[in-house]
């Protein structure tokens, strides 16, 4: 017998509806990304849902586990605290490149400006 039929309803019931969700955040979060025009709108896509579909996906996996083995499994927990710690701090590192980027790019612009004009 396999662990999905062995799983009561109460507990099937959480599980799908929580892998529906963050399967459904993470796709928001991927079209975002697709969808969105700049580089500073996309980012938010990946960086706010995707972190939450994560989080859906990792309770489900918690939920599930803990009914099959009849003990509290916390394993997904600190995936989820990782996750949740690194997610935003990589996004905000990211920006933070790409402004750095265009403020060197434009510095270059003027300092090319500057040299043609003498």
């Amino acid at each position: 017998m396999s662990g999905v039929e062995a799983l009561p309803w109460w507990a099937a019931v959480p599980v799908a509806f929580l892998l529906v969700l963050g399967g459904l955040i993470a796709l928001i979060g991927a079209l975002g990304l697709a969808r969105l025009e700049h580089f500073y709108q996309r980012i938010h896509g990946p960086a706010i849902s995707i972190t939450l579909g994560a989080g859906c996906i990792l309770a489900a996996s918690m939920v599930y586990f803990t009914v099959t083995q009849s003990r509290p499994v916390i394993h997904e927990a600190l995936i989820s605290a990782f996750v949740l710690m690194t997610a935003p701090v990589v996004a905000m590192m990211i920006m933070r490149a790409a402004v750095y980027r265009e403020l060197r790019g434009e510095h270059a612009d003027q300092t090319d400006d500057v040299e043609s004009r003498s």
